[in-house]
């Protein structure tokens, strides 16, 4: 363990700071992730390890692209790296983490998740179309910062987390007892925190605090070039957001693109000029991308849906973007194969969403809660506790059986279809929700009643499966011949 952590940090450092060295420090760290992912003892198909490799590799050569052309900082890169990718290869905090995992074991029958994606407020300067949040800037509602702090500290020390997720809302606007999100980003600094933005309000000044900080990545919203980005996110949007990521190249700061995959832009995002232009244009270090979910608001224009067919040919262009472009890109739904499956309901390596009022949900796209952290902690509870209700103990169970920790790899269910909701619709309904569970908002509860919504859902599902089995069953129920190193 000890060699490999040492060769995993001198590889990073001469990246990092010695550009003569570079090409040959990668070459090294590149065969490195490849024999480690390749012969780890999961049960994961070798087409998942593959896909897993081209992320982490890709991921690594565009941070060191960003490198070369002097867009982000040596110092910023450096934590960014030991987060991503760091907790295997260092020993002294493995070691404390896995004694923080283990009590957590010991206490509630499962490894805790690895990070959390907390809402802390829901204002916002912007109204797209179909957002799940229905933001709004006017007396919009939010939690206090003191529970934001505690919600925090609790994951860093009951799960040993060392990495959170902070959405909206726009984050940037939340402003909660003359405290605002920078001083959580400060107070925490030995966490790293990526926050989903939608770029207007990263002025210079702000950008240069989050390189002071050294512990924050932004990931600015866009729908792809001006046209698709103004249509849902409105006029002007999109010359801001160029602007915003002029400031962040100017500071330092490695920075990614999140995009919102809709029936109108999806065949845009199977083309390379999208790629090709954030990533070595405007210098991106990362990339998701996340379908549009019909709740919310969403669920009155189900017609902006990516189709079955669009999601694969997304899927198609995704093994390309990593095998042959190098470009780090994930989509929530298509790349589960570099997650093991569906990673909501809080658990082991995965994660859980908490909004503006305070409800604990298993996903940013599963708008249904039991347990509410305001009143779990007036009860003297821990956020721990508000990941033990019914409903996600039936996700993690769902999750188990349909691949995500099975003792049998003939057992693991399709990899194109992981998502316990959008995927497996009457399953989630019939199956995991539970009777008192509750609707973020009043529209996630018609939805969940709606019949008409129901049946959309029902043949989304029918029809995905039929385009994608035998994708699942050629590349990875059958043996994956990948590539070779």
């Amino acid at each position: 363990m000890k060699l490999k952590e040492n060769l995993f940090k001198s590889s990073v450092n001469t990246i990092i700071n010695t550009k003569l060295l570079r090409k040959a420090a990668i070459k090294k760290l590149d065969r490195f992730i490849f024999n480690s992912i390749m012969n780890d003892d999961s049960l994961a198909f070798r087409g998942e390890k593959i896909e897993r490799y081209h992320f982490l590799t890709s991921l690594m050569k565009q941070a060191s692209y960003n490198l070369d052309k002097g867009f982000i900082k040596p110092e910023v890169t450096r934590k960014m790296v030991n987060v991503f990718a760091g907790d295997t290869f260092n020993s002294k905090r493995l070691d404390n983490m896995q004694d923080t995992q283990i009590a957590f074991k010991e206490k509630y029958g499962d490894f805790p998740p690895k990070f959390l994606v907390l809402s802390p407020g829901k204002g916002c300067n912007l109204r797209c179309t179909g957002c799940y949040a229905s933001s709004n800037s006017v007396n919009a509602e939010k939690l206090d910062f003191e529970t934001s702090r505690r919600i925090i500290r609790e994951a860093h020390d009951i799960f040993g987390s060392r990495f959170m997720v902070i959405s909206g809302g726009e984050p940037l606007l939340y402003k909660s007892d003359g405290k605002t999100i920078m001083d959580l980003f400060e107070e925490f600094s030995d966490m790293f925190f990526l926050v989903y933005t939608n770029g207007t309000l990263l002025t210079e000044k702000v950008a240069q605090k989050l390189a002071d900080l050294g512990n924050v990545t932004p990931a600015i919203s866009v729908e792809g070039f001006e046209l698709e980005t103004e249509t849902r996110r409105g006029r002007g949007v999109y010359n801001k957001i160029l602007k915003a990521l002029a400031n962040l190249r100017k500071a330092g700061v490695p920075f990614g693109i999140s995009v919102t995959s809709t029936s109108l832009n999806a065949e845009m995002l199977t083309k390379s000029e999208f790629y090709d232009f954030f990533f070595k244009e405007q210098g991106a270090t990362y990339m998701w991308q996340f379908q549009l979910m019909p709740i919310g608001r969403g669920k009155d224009v189900t017609e902006l849906m990516v189709t079955p067919q669009q999601r694969v040919k997304l899927y198609r262009k995704w093994e390309k973007l990593l095998s042959e472009d190098g470009y780090p890109v994930a989509d929530f739904w298509n790349s589960a194969s570099i997650s093991n499956g569906c990673i909501a309901y809080g658990r082991w390596g995965g994660y859980f969403y908490i909004d503006w009022n305070g409800n604990i949900m298993p996903c940013v796209f599963v708008p249904y809660h039991v347990d509410n952290i305001k009143d779990i902690y007036a009860e003297g509870k821990t956020l721990a506790e508000g990941i033990q209700s019914r409903m996600f103990k039936n996700g993690r169970k769902w999750q188990k059986e349909y691949g995500f920790d099975v003792t049998d790899p003939d057992k693991k269910g399709n990899v194109l279809m992981p998502c316990s909701i959008r995927d497996h619709f009457q399953n989630f309904k019939y199956n995991i929700l539970t009777p008192d569970a509750k609707g973020e908002d009043e529209d996630a509860e018609i939805a969940i009643k709606d019949p008409n919504y129901e049946e959309v859902l029902k043949d989304y599902d029918e029809e995905l499966e039929k385009l994608t089995s035998k994708i699942f069953e050629e590349k990875f129920l059958n043996e994956f011949q990948g590539v070779e190193q």
